[in-house]
Order: C-alpha cells, then structure tokens, then sequence
C-alpha cells in the first residue's frame, strides 16, 4: 500500500520529503511559508525520521506563537528604545573617528557631536525650518546618549511598560501561559477606557482608578465579585511595575479602592440540598461515564476543589496503611491555589471506594488520563456540569458547591475553624506549629472528617 503519512511527500527523484504549511499569521515573522525537510531514500527511513521532524515543526511553530504574541504587544516604548539606545551608545563608544587627520575615541565629545550631526543630517527636513522630522529610533538616541556624555534621561516607565515586564516575569513559563496572558489583555482593555497605556506609572490617580472600577460596573455590567478580581489583576500589575521601576515616590491608586458588594451575598455559590444532590447522583450514575462518577464521589466524600482531584498522580493516592488519603502537592500539569492547599486528605466511605476503582482502572501515571493534564479541571468541570444542569438550573450551584457542602458538615459537626482548615486546605496561618508532623495532622483531619461524615448520615 505504500507509506502513508500526512505531510510525507514522494518526490519524482524517489526521495522522501516532509513539507508543511507555516500558518499564515506566522509567515511575515518566520520569513517563510512552508517548512521542508528530507526524511530519506526509503520509506523505512522516512518513518523513522517522521516523528522527529514532526516535532521539530511543532516546535518551530509554538516558539515562534510566544515571540510573535510578545513582539504584537505594541512597538517598542519610548523607554524600551532608550534601554536598546544605551546598549548601542556603549559599543558605538569603544570605536573610533577620524576627524581632520586625527583618530578620536568615538566616545570623545568632537567625535560624538560628529556622529550625531551625520545621523541627524540624514532624517527627513522640515521645508520651511530645516530641523529634522519625525522621532529618533533607536540609533538616534543612541548617538544622542553619546554626545551628551551618556548623561540622557531615561523616559518614565508607562502603564505598557509595567504591563510587558509583568508578563515577562510572571507569565511567560506558566503552566497556564495562555489564559494569564489573555486575562492580562483583559484588564489592559479594561484600564484603557480611562487609562492611555502610554500614561506614566507615576500619573495614575485615584480619580483614574475610580473611573476603571465604575466603568466596569456602570458601563459593562459585571458582578461586584468579577470586578474585584479584575481590581486585584489591575493592583498587582501597578505594583509590580512600581516596585520594579524603582519608583520610590509613585503609589497605586487601585490599592484598597472599595468595591459596593450589596449583592455579594445573593452572588455567593451556595450549598447543594439534600434532595438536588440524590438527584445529581443518580443522573451521574445513569449518564455519566465511572471517571466523572469516581471524581464526583471524591469530591463529596473529601471537600477537595475539583483541580486537586482531576490533577492526581496514582502515586498520589496511598491506600496501603491504617489511614489511607490523598497526597495534595504540586505538580507541572496542575498547581495548588495556596501553601495551605498542600495537605493530606483522609479517604474514607465512598471516597475511599472511588479512589480505589481509579487506581485499578488507571493505566498511566495520572490517575484520570483524560484530565491529568494543563487545564484539565476546566475539562472536567464542563462534563460534570453539564449532568449538574440537567437537575438544576439555580447558577449558585456549581462543582465548587460540594466544597460548601463539607464546610456545613464540618461546622455541624462541631469542627473547630483550625481542623476545618486541615480538611479543606485553607490557609493554614500557625496550624503546622499546632499540629507537628503530617502524620498528626492527618490523624486530625481524619477525626474531622468522620465527624462531619456521621453527621450526615445521622441527618
């Protein structure tokens, strides 16, 4: 039958060639439109190089996405220029000019008035002054850093500026690259009805502030609750770029900016009934597949938030032992929302049952292949809820609602606010010193959580 291989191409000579389209938004950048490359004289070898060349594409392609993003950010700002025009002044200062027979460091202030003088000469005039038009690139400011001794004011940091060094230094890398950076585009549009980007970090005002947080409340309509997150976005980025920037003098006007939360109370995500959570079950039980029943079971059985679950290692799950529980760490495909997420979770009754099946069913390292990966809790959250839906329409309930489920039963079963903690991986504060060791720690938790268990079943 012949290879057959997507992107593998038999040429006339009989030779084997991988060759694929670059995608379009990507050609300008890369400088081509098709990547190609020799497999081999055989299909043999064509099968054996495929894999690799393949992913060399997807490489190529996936570098090129992150600096494409980074560079579309907007042109340099005027203090991107001015870093790159220092950089530039420093090596055109260790050359040399030849002025009237006599060889000068270019650094020298006749050499340096020379060379600034031939760029200038060379931008567009003025017809009815005769000054050069247009702003210097980097070039210009660089032979102007030159003439003035390197003695050239740097530009004010902006709102732009504080933006691109936050996504450099807080963004890129993360396992959740994508989303974050999105979410920062995000607050950008939103600082932008009151906000230039170009507007130094120094200006802002509160009256600016006041003017994004009414804008995205009065103007766009969104929840209290959403706007304060955005609130604690926009904070972190002025922040960040203060601190950063050295701005000793500047402060950020976002800080403790009050947000009206009158409805805060109707907004919060409520418990489930009794009654809506048989019905919950039993449609899981009849139309869900056993993964979405085995992390729906551990979810209710433990309080956990649905991302510790779905991003489990079977490692992480120790069954062997007078306590059986989850190991709650971090891991590459999923991270913990805080240091007090790290914990251990007692199994007990139907959660302990469930996590048993998903370790003898798991056939990988994950003990959900399907969602033991980036973002594979928004996976298992889409298919949960849509079983949730089909019970109830009221939006306060959600997956996250079984966490309020726990915190109920545990406050009825007289749990104190510490031990509470222990189970459901809140902050924490001076529990470790409370309670030394994990293995204290999860005898405690152990305790709480068959309390709240039998209260109930006695309900």
């Amino acid at each position: 039958m012949g290879l057959v291989l997507k992107y593998a191409r038999l040429t006339k000579a009989g030779t084997w060639h991988y060759r694929r389209r670059i995608p379009t938004k990507l050609r300008d950048f890369l400088k081509q439109g098709e990547f190609k490359r020799y497999l081999g004289s055989t299909e043999r070898e064509a099968l054996k190089n495929f894999p690799k060349v393949d992913a060399e594409f997807e490489r190529l392609v996936a570098v090129a996405h992150r600096k494409a993003s980074r560079l579309s950010d907007t042109s340099l700002s005027p203090l991107d220029v001015h870093r790159e025009a220092e950089r530039l002044a420093r090596e055109l200062a260790q050359g040399t000019v030849t002025i009237g027979g006599r060889t000068l460091p270019a650094s020298d202030p006749d050499a340096a008035d020379i060379l600034r003088d031939s760029y200038f000469a060379q931008l567009p005039q003025d017809n009815e002054t005769g000054e050069p038009v247009g702003e210097p690139d980097i070039n210009g400011r660089a032979v102007s850093i030159l003439a003035n001794g390197g003695r050239l004011a740097r530009p004010a940091p902006t709102l732009a500026d504080a933006k691109r060094l936050y996504v450099r230094e807080r963004i890129t890398g993360d396992i959740n690259e994508t989303a974050k950076a999105n979410r920062i585009e995000r607050v950008m549009e939103y600082l932008s009805h009151a906000i230039d980007a170009t507007r130094p970090l120094s200006s802002l005002t509160r009256e600016d502030a006041r003017d994004v947080r009414d804008h995205m409340l009065r103007d766009l309509d969104m929840r209290p609750a959403t706007v304060k997150r955005y609130m604690n976005d926009i904070r972190a980025l002025v922040s960040f770029g203060i601190t950063e920037y050295g701005l000793r003098d500047a402060s950020n006007p976002f800080i403790r900016l009050p947000v009206k939360t009158e409805i805060s109370v109707q907004e919060e995500r409520s418990p489930i009934p009794e009654a809506t959570l048989r019905a919950i079950r039993s449609q899981l039980a009849s139309h869900a597949g056993p993964t979405l029943v085995r992390i729906w079971r551990m979810l209710e059985g433990t309080g956990c938030r649905l991302g510790e679950v779905s991003g489990l290692l079977v490692a992480d799950v120790v069954l062997d032992g007078a306590l059986p529980y989850l190991n709650l760490v971090h891991h590459p495909h999923r991270r913990l929302k805080t240091a007090g997420s790290v914990r251990r979770v007692p199994l007990i009754g139907e959660a302990l049952e469930a996590a048993q099946e998903a370790v003898d069913a798991a056939e990988g390292d994950t003990l959900f292949a399907r969602y033991g990966r980036v973002r594979g809790a928004d996976g298992a959250s889409a298919a949960i809820m849509r079983h949730v839906r089909a019970i109830t329409d009221d939006p306060k309930i959600v997956v996250h609602s079984l966490r309020h489920n726990m915190e109920d039963r545990l406050t009825r079963a007289g749990v104190s606010e510490f031990d509470r903690n222990l189970v459901l991986g809140h902050a924490r504060g001076g529990m470790s010193e409370r309670y030394g060791g994990p293995d204290a720690r999860l005898e405690v938790a152990e305790r709480a959580l068959r309390a709240a268990l039998a209260d109930r079943a006695g309900r």
